[in-house]
């Protein structure tokens, strides 16, 4: 038994990481400290605490720590260990996705230029990131379009010219009508385009362009201008007004009532090549500096391109501590910045405005959803609470219900829930369903602040008219009254409409129908995982598992030993015994029923 308060007499006084566990062994925060006895027993002492802290405290059980050397140490464990059990009450990154770079393979005799999302020691010479495929893309065409490079992936020698060449779109390295020295030039033009050297290449482009005037090559002189033209446009386009830095990050906050918006825009080379958004819930009580300080940790713990600055509103607790982790990462000098005037806090305040926007956006996209779902069921309130279920089952075996919600337009994965079937034996769907509802709907008139909170706005069944009159039969039951709706599919199992109890179907925007859909594919998501999981479970038992006194320390201590019910039951006695925690009444009861 872990006494909580026994185990904070014993907290050393050194840096380390300490991880909360709940009652079912989950992990919910991971955390770091300079003295690890003053950090951890703050969270048990009787002082204010935010709601989500408050909150965080009553679920933790047990909690365990590692001492560390530093807190440099620390803090590369903390995000390490945040990115691998991904705790409910940490700053998550639910963006997990890699950025697109632009790749000159520059170990070949006649390099090509492709977009990568993988960075390897291989030589090559690597540009970005790109915020979005599309940027990235648009800017390969463009290279492509006024370069005449080699557009094939693979790069041989050919019987005969491709296509490109004959529209003058290659120089046909693959037959000898280039040689490498004067590719080279134009791969070493895109490197300085791609690096934004754009008055050094303008001059070279200058330079041949009167050289070819001058030799009366009137042709390849209109079309070096044609390029200079397509560079300096391409390149105003991409300028971030007067701002000097070549390589910085601006991070803007934003947060209302229910989420957090933080907007990155990405400038390199004193060009704007693009920005990204996250959305983070739960964090409404958390100050801006704690939440910036999270997201930094989770955002540059797998990079291999880092800013030479990071700019941002906030001064963060943590900022000598990150810049040092960040530029050691990096291999050269990473700052934080705070600016206080001028061109670059216009860029800050210019992200936090864009991050304003798109959470203002995202809400009222998601409140027109509602209020077309509420006009077009006639709901007497916008439902902003909405909880569907499902069943799973296999010719009425391993029998097991889930349930997902939908919070303001959003769904809410960490309120899934999952049930196993304690009433009904053999297929019996609509009893099931009644069943499930029951039990949900008395765990929040019994305890309204618990686990499940609320009573839901609207019911959505996975199913037609008896799932309906199955969970109407459940709230008759415990006295309550909520709309019930179906969602029913098609015969090839996609969402067809939503129904009521007299089979009347509901025409839907694409916008509700998507919705919908995805709600749907949760509930059917979350069930029929649950269902894998119990029927594995069960599949897996062996005879061990209905022996009373067998728990399963005891069971594994067996396994171990002998490595299989069979040896296990041609053991003696007198070798049974020796096995940790079996007894010898124990052991005669193994051999009985084995």
């Amino acid at each position: 038994m872990f006494n909580i308060e026994e185990e904070l007499k014993k907290l050393p006084e050194k840096p380390g990481v300490y991880l909360m566990h709940d009652k079912d062994d989950n992990i919910i925060y991971v955390g770091k400290a300079v003295v690890l006895k003053n950090r951890v027993r703050s969270y048990f002492r009787k002082t204010n605490k935010t709601p989500r802290i408050e909150k965080m405290v009553s679920l933790i059980d047990h909690f365990e720590y590692i001492v560390v050397g530093s807190e440099d140490e620390a803090l590369i464990l903390e995000c390490n260990l945040i990115k691998k059990y991904r705790p409910k009450f940490n700053v998550l990154l639910k963006d997990d996705k890699t950025y697109p770079y632009i790749k000159i393979d520059m170990k070949s005799d006649y390099p090509g230029v492709f977009m990568t999302r993988r960075i390897l020691n291989d030589g090559a010479k690597y540009f970005g990131p790109y915020p979005n495929v599309s940027a990235a893309k648009e800017m390969i065409s463009f290279i492509k379009e006024k370069f005449k490079i080699r557009q094939c992936k693979n790069f041989k020698n050919q019987d005969r010219a491709c296509l490109n060449y004959h529209i003058k779109k290659c120089l046909a390295p693959c037959m000898g009508y280039v040689s490498r020295e004067e590719y080279m030039k134009q791969i070493n033009q895109i490197s300085m385009l791609l690096d934004g050297k754009i008055d050094t290449i303008i001059k070279e482009l200058e330079s041949d362009m009167n050289a070819f005037s001058e030799n009366l090559e009137f042709e390849k002189a209109a079309e070096i201008r044609d390029r200079i033209l397509a560079i300096e446009r391409v390149s105003e386009k991409q300028k971030v007004s007067n701002i000097s830095e070549n390589n910085i990050d601006v991070i803007g906050l934003y947060k209302n009532e229910v989420t957090v918006c933080i907007e990155m825009f990405f400038i390199r080379n004193s060009k704007m090549i693009g920005r990204e958004h996250y959305f983070f819930d739960e964090l409404k009580d958390m100050n801006e500096d704690e939440i910036v300080s999270g997201f930094i940790k989770q955002y540059y713990l797998d990079k291999k391109d880092f800013p030479s600055k990071i700019m941002i509103r906030y001064e963060l607790e943590e900022k000598e501590l990150l810049e040092h982790w960040l530029s050691n990462n990096a291999n050269r000098k990473v700052e934080i910045k705070n600016p206080q005037k001028g061109e670059k806090l216009r860029f800050v305040e210019m992200a936090e405005l864009n991050s304003k926007i798109t959470l203002e956006n995202k809400v009222k996209d998601k409140t027109e959803i509602l209020t077309e779902l509420r006009d077009v069921l006639e709901l007497d309130r916008l439902p902003l609470k909405i909880e569907s279920f499902d069943i799973s089952n296999i010719s009425g075996n391993f029998i097991v219900a889930g349930m997902c919600v939908a919070q303001n337009g959003v769904i809410k994965r960490n309120l899934s829930r999952r049930f196993k079937i304690k009433t009904v034996f053999g297929q019996d769907d609509p009893r099931c369903m009644q069943e499930v509802v029951t039990r949900r709907l008395k765990h929040s008139i019994e305890n309204p602040k618990g686990g499940f909170g609320t009573l839901p706005d609207l019911i959505l069944a996975d199913g037609g008219i008896t799932q309906i009159r199955a969970i109407k039969n459940a709230l008759d039951e415990v006295g309550v009254e909520i709309p019930v709706f179906g969602m029913v599919k098609d015969d090839k199992h996609s969402t067809r409409a939503l129904i009521n109890e007299e089979r009347e179907e509901f025409e839907i925007s694409e916008n509700l129908f998507n919705f919908i859909t995805n709600l749907q594919d949760e509930v059917h998501k979350t069930a029929i995982e649950y269902h894998r999981k119990i029927r594995d479970k069960e599949m897996t038992k062996s005879k061990l598992d209905y022996i009373e006194g067998i728990g399963e320390k005891k069971r594994t201590e067996l396994l171990k030993k002998f490595g299989s019910v069979k040896k296990i039951k041609e053991a003696e006695i007198e070798e049974l015994v020796k096995v940790k925690g079996i007894n010898e009444n124990l052991a005669r009861r193994l051999k009985e029923e084995l």
